[in-house]
């Protein structure tokens, strides 16, 4: 029997994480960046100790919030492409249960994160423990089973020894570019405090390397042979192609070939957006020049893109009769959506492979003619709908451009998750670098913006990370703005103040459904609510203000530039104004019946918008 070392279970895993290690930019670091910690009874005299222990290798940060802070974990993986990771800690019961909506997040988005929070003892002696939740027909059921619906792997750990194959499956997990998402490893409190006597190795450093699998011979030629016919091809980026890094080989790809770009939500930023071929966003938050093209395709190349119902306007957009998808995915799951010709692969050797084998073909030069005819007409629809503006209450879209105009230069970031913002967005923020346009829209969490931005600068110290956030969501989760000034780590804010779910308030009218429950002035109330958000965001230590126009927003965005710490922006937006060009149909179920007209009428529509569905 080789050496062994005598640890706690927790010292095992804080000493475990401490050693796995990955190489970027030719130097090796840690793996696990950071343990993101809220401490209770379930988790302070177990964990808590362990990561003291290797406080100076691993930082431990705090948070205010549970969700909060595995948000900003999930936002950091993003950021770093799925190269580095965090972990987040918890006592048992509403401390890890505040984790689980992050973790949707996580799987949705295909991002690693470990989740570590505590559990109800193992040797059941003290049952019902403090937040346990006791199940009267299961005995080993614990509120932590919610993570295994939102977890690619989940183990509760009952025994000391049982760790040591449990954190080898989630660094395989982790670090897998299929099974890539949340890992969730149960921690039972009494378990954390034993002691095993562990073999040494488990604790050697280990270098995780980018797994790169290469397509199938025959998937490979069956995709060039689609292509080479293709007379009206085009590419749909999505942020798989970010996670393989691999926004050159797109950009080269499109170039050789002469095939235009769409990109999702997720592949924002893989190509530039001023580059020619690249035409916008497309699907339900589409540009017109990008719709364009996906309705009149032949030949689909999907790279990296879950297909979700956002892209595809509910499999409503793609209008040619023939058009063939070629998923090319290193997820099968994802390669072959909808009849999809699979061609299983990592996004960067798919495409190279793909260019090299194509040789000289491109697409027939009217494609190049054509995306540079709609990508000027689009542009033209995008700066009217973001210039600037005396209105009393502007749009999101006049408050995007002059943040762009501000601070949209090649070193920010812009974050954002839910709510109108995404859509006017997704069509009109100018991206220029990889990874400068960071949206969760997988999940579409409110509450993501504040907390996922921390993650982000974390992730990228150097960068200007600006947040675009409404007042709904700002009112679900502002804690950690006050983590960010703790931390040190200046982000700034722009809070949109339309007063209410200005986003659904639209959807809610566009389906014929009276205004009700969505803005404030709609909802049940005794007294209007008068929500100062500048002294809010002062309160919790940032340098806040609060402008009356778009031309005082720029001024104060560009003054923010020499604060130290985060800035908070707040300004008056009008709920019902939105981008008119572009856009696509989006299957929103109406009632099959309704005393109201409006519903019915609406109703009418919906049934016409769906027999464009392509089904399977």
């Amino acid at each position: 029997m080789g050496k062994t070392i005598r640890l706690t279970m927790a010292q095992a895993v804080a000493h475990f994480l401490n050693a796995q290690k990955t190489i970027i930019d030719g130097k090796t670091v840690p793996i696990f960046a950071g343990v993101w910690g809220i401490f209770g009874h379930g988790n302070v005299a177990g964990m808590g100790e362990a990561l003291y222990q290797v406080r100076e290798e691993l930082p431990t940060l705090r948070a205010h919030n549970e969700q909060g802070m595995a948000h900003a974990a999930v936002a950091f993986a993003k950021a770093s492409f799925r190269q580095r990771f965090m972990a987040c800690t918890t006592s048992i019961g509403p401390g890890a249960l505040n984790m689980v909506t992050a973790a949707g997040v996580a799987h949705v988005n295909r991002l690693p994160v470990l989740f570590l929070p505590g559990d109800i003892f193992a040797n059941r002696i003290p049952d019902p423990v403090l937040q346990q939740i006791e199940d009267f027909g299961d005995g080993t059921v614990s509120v932590n089973d919610a993570f295994r619906c939102v977890s690619r792997y989940f183990d509760r750990i009952t025994r000391p020894e049982q760790i040591i194959s449990a954190l080898k499956r989630a660094m395989q997990v982790l670090t897998d570019p299929v099974d890539c998402g949340p890992v969730t490893l149960s921690l039972c409190q009494d378990v954390q405090a034993e002691a095993y006597d562990y073999p040494a190795s488990l604790f050697e450093e280990r270098v995780w390397a980018t797994r790169r699998p290469r397509p199938d011979t025959d998937e490979l030629a069956a995709a060039i042979e689609t292509l080479r016919k293709a007379r009206t091809p085009l590419i749909i980026a999505g942020g798989g192609v970010l996670y393989s890094q691999a926004t050159a080989e797109l950009q080269a790809f499109a170039e050789t070939h002469g095939i235009p770009v769409a990109v999702t939500q997720a592949g924002k930023s893989a190509i530039a957006d001023d580059h020619p071929l690249c035409m916008g966003s497309v699907g339900v938050t589409g540009t017109s020049a990008a719709n364009a093209f996906a309705e009149e395709a032949d030949v689909i190349l999907a790279v990296g893109t879950r297909l979700q119902d956002f892209t595809t306007g509910s499999w409503a957009l793609f209008k040619n009769g023939g058009v063939t998808m070629i998923g090319l995915n290193t997820a099968p799951f994802d390669a072959a959506k909808h009849d999809s010709q699979p061609l299983v692969a990592d996004a960067r050797e798919g495409l190279k492979l793909l260019s090299q084998a194509l040789g000289g073909w491109s697409a027939p030069s009217a494609s190049t003619q054509t995306a540079n005819s709609r990508k000027g007409e689009w542009m033209a629809a995008a700066n009217r709908a973001t210039a600037p503006t005396n209105a009393d209450l502007p749009s999101d879209a006049q408050v995007i451009g002059a943040v762009q105009r501000s601070i949209g230069g090649e070193n920010s970031v812009l974050v954002c998750a839910a709510g109108g913002l995404p859509g006017e967005l997704h069509k009109l923020w100018q991206a220029k670098k990889p990874g400068g346009y960071h949206m969760e829209y997988g999940f579409s969490c409110m509450g993501y913006e504040i907390a996922g931005a921390l993650g982000v600068k974390l992730a990228r110290p150097e960068a200007d990370v600006v947040v675009m956030v409404g007042d709904g969501s700002y009112m679900m989760m502002n804690s950690e703005l006050s983590t960010s000034i703790m931390l040190g780590q200046k982000l700034t804010i722009i809070v949109l103040d339309n007063r209410g779910y200005g986003c659904i308030n639209r959807l809610q009218m566009g389906t014929g459904g009276a205004n009700f429950n969505n803005l404030l002035k709609d909802s049940m109330i005794a007294v209007m609510p008068d929500i100062d958000f500048r002294a809010h965001a002062e309160s919790m230590g940032a340098v806040a203000v609060k402008v009356s126009s778009i031309a005082d927003l720029e001024t104060a965005i560009e003054q923010s530039k020499g604060n130290d710490r985060t800035s908070v922006i707040v300004i008056d937006t009008d709920p019902l104004i939105t981008t008119e060009e572009g856009g696509h149909w989006w299957d929103v179920a109406v009632p099959e019946v309704s005393p109201r007209s409006e519903v019915n009428k609406a109703r009418i529509a919906y049934v016409k918008a769906r027999a464009a569905q392509a089904l399977g």
